[in-house]
């Protein structure tokens, strides 16, 4: 009973939700598959956000979405919008033939129903790519998220957290600019606003970060106790000497022409070997934790959904083909396991307890009545 009360989730769950669905969504081109994960992220986001200021950047999220997309399609129709001699043509427009050193390459073109279509399927795809991401950076907390990075990445882990937190400050600069600009006269022209509106967005967004990395500086984010020389050496050994094992390792399983030993086996070393550098670079960062996230059944049923929908788009895209890569010619179907993936990412998203939110401010029925006089006047 106690995790179903408003509190937020552990972070490091909504990224590993949120991963799972990108995953799902890279394995396929389906726009019916692709936009019912869009709309599971679009209804987790909605229920489940709070009122810090990340939690409104998801708006921008799907805005860069819509314009991956437009780019997608504008690109297929400029530069290949002519697919060989086949294809229903849609619009005959004139080829601009290039110089020599481009050959491939064509402007323009007649432009068919598949290149179209092609170039939407494609856009779509990488836009829930990115919708995916933003859901995990709108539901869970950058700072929150900063104590949980294993020592070892601490530092990389300080770097990332001010990256990721930029286009958040950027949505909550645009809010309070325009909410300070909403009382004050000024120029109505279009290229007026925006340029009163850019100008101080930048500035307090560049301030806030510039704020941030100080005030995460001063209480000694990122910051690495002493190291001997022979511990240094003895982890940049094991480092290096396990992404050389998982390099090769990983080039032997894809290739089926080198010697299984290499396959494995050699992946498994190389992981062992940065296993261990991870575990001695983390020695040398000294720090506590004071009250950690808890990880309770919500935080598990959060990552098995996200995992259970990339585990089953992956068996969709192998198993069933013609679901997961529609032809260009015929109208995209789904499956009974296509839905059961979108319907557990959907379920996995919704068993997070309900997020805190700020109570909201009552007058007492004195100041109310105090008031009145003045509201009727």
């Amino acid at each position: 009973m106690s995790a179903r009360l408003p509190r937020d989730l552990h972070p490091v769950a909504w990224w590993l939700w949120a991963i799972g669905l990108a995953a799902g969504a890279s394995m396929t081109t389906n726009p019916l598959l692709l936009l019912l994960l869009v709309a599971v992220a679009t209804v987790v986001v909605v229920a489940r956000r709070g009122a810090q200021p990340w939690a409104r950047s998801f708006r921008l999220y799907v805005g860069l979405g819509v314009l991956i997309v437009v780019l997608r399609v504008g690109f297929r129709v400029l530069f290949g919008g002519y697919v060989g001699t086949g294809g229903h043509v849609l619009l005959a427009l004139p080829a601009i033939p290039l110089p020599g050193w481009v050959a491939g390459v064509t402007l323009l073109g007649p432009l068919t129903r598949e290149a179209l279509l092609a170039g939407l399927y494609d856009g779509l795809r990488l836009a829930a790519i990115v919708i995916c991401v933003g859901a995990a950076n709108a539901l869970a907390n950058p700072k929150r998220l900063l104590r949980s990075v294993p020592p070892a990445l601490y530092e990389i882990g300080t770097a990332l957290v001010v990256a990721v937190t930029v286009l958040p400050q950027f949505a909550d600069s645009v809010r309070r600019v325009r909410a300070a600009q909403a009382l004050r006269a000024g120029e109505s022209g279009r290229v007026a606003r925006l340029r009163r509106l850019l100008v101080p967005v930048l500035e307090d967004a560049l301030e806030r970060s510039l704020a941030l990395a100080a005030g995460m500086d001063a209480r000694g984010y990122g910051r690495a106790g002493d190291l001997g020389r022979g511990r240094r050496r003895a982890t940049a050994t094991l480092l290096l000497a396990g992404l050389v094992g998982i390099c090769v390792g990983g080039y032997a399983v894809l290739d089926r022409t080198a010697p299984r030993w290499l396959a494995l086996p050699m992946l498994a070393l190389g992981a062992l070997a940065a296993l261990a550098g991870l575990f001695s670079a983390g020695r040398r960062v000294q720090r506590s934790r004071y009250r950690p996230d808890p990880w309770r059944w919500p935080e598990l049923a959060v990552v098995a959904g996200g995992l259970a929908t990339a585990l089953l788009l992956r068996w969709v895209a192998t198993s069933q083909p013609a679901i997961a890569f529609p032809p260009l010619t015929v109208v995209p179907t789904v499956s009974g396991v296509a839905l059961l993936a979108v319907l557990t990412a959907l379920a996995g998203g919704l068993c997070a307890p309900p997020p805190v939110l700020p109570a909201p401010v009552t007058l007492p029925d004195t100041a109310l009545r105090d008031r009145a006089p003045e509201v009727a006047a």
